[in-house]
C-alpha cells in the first residue's frame, strides 16, 4: 500500500482518496482534497498559508530538523519479500515513530514555554503601566502623608542634635588660649634651631 503526501499541504494521502494532476510537461501533482487543489489552481504559495506543513514549518511550529526524518524518505530500491525483513522494519518504524512523537512533545513544550514566559512579561509590563488603576489614590495619600512625618520628624531629631552640640565659650578665653598656643609653637621651634 503506498501512501502519496499531497503536493499543496503535505498531508497523507490514502489510497482510492485525492485527486491528480497532470501538466503538460508530464509532472504530476497529487492534491489530498479539493480545497488544496484550488488554492494550487489560484497559484496560492503553500508557505504563506497558514494551515499547511509547509507554512508551519517556515515559521518554527513544527519539527524541522530531527535525524528520524531521513528514515521516511523514499528509497526506489526493490526489495524482495523477506518475512523476517519486514516484521523488522515493523519494529523499526514503531520505535521510529514512538521517538518522532516523543521529540515533537517536546518540541512543542519548549515553544509553550517560551511563549508563557513572553506572556508573563507582557502582563508584568501592562501592570506596571496601568497601576493606577488597581492600587486605590487613599493608599497613596496615605504612604505620602506617613513619609512627610518621617521627613519632618528627621529635621526635628537633626535640629535637637544641633543644639545639643553646641557650645557657646567666651570671646576673651577663647583669645588668651590662641596666644598661649602660639606663644608655645614659636618657642619649640627656637629649641630646634
Amino acid at each position: 500500500m503506498r501512501i502519496e503526501t499531497c503536493y499543496f499541504c503535505s498531508s497523507k494521502i490514502f489510497p482510492g482518496h485525492g485527486m491528480v494532476f497532470v501538466r503538460n510537461d508530464c509532472k504530476v501533482f497529487r492534491f489530498c482534497r479539493s480545497k488544496c487543489r484550488r488554492a494550487f489552481n489560484k497559484k496560492k504559495n503553500p508557505r504563506k498559508i497558514r494551515w499547511t506543513k509547509a507554512y508551519r514549518k517556515t515559521n518554527g511550529k513544527e519539527l524541522t530538523i530531527d535525524p528520524s526524518f531521513e528514515f521516511e524518505k523514499r528509497r526506489n530500491v526493490p526489495v524482495k519479500y523477506n518475512r523476517e525483513l519486514w516484521s523488522k522494519t515493523i519494529d523499526a518504524i514503531k520505535k521510529i515513530t514512538e521517538i518522532k512523537e516523543r521529540r515533537e512533545r517536546h518540541f512543542v513544550m519548549e515553544r509553550l514555554r517560551k511563549a508563557r514566559d513572553h506572556e508573563i512579561h507582557n502582563d508584568i509590563v501592562d501592570v506596571q503601566k496601568n497601576i493606577s488603576l488597581i492600587r486605590s489614590p487613599a493608599v497613596g495619600l496615605k504612604e505620602r502623608r506617613a513619609k512627610e512625618e518621617a521627613q519632618r520628624s528627621a529635621l526635628l531629631m537633626d535640629v535637637e542634635d544641633e543644639e545639643e552640640e553646641i557650645e557657646y565659650v567666651d570671646a576673651r578665653q577663647l583669645e588668651k588660649q590662641l596666644e598661649e598656643s602660639a606663644g608655645l609653637l614659636e618657642d619649640a621651634e627656637m629649641m630646634k634651631a
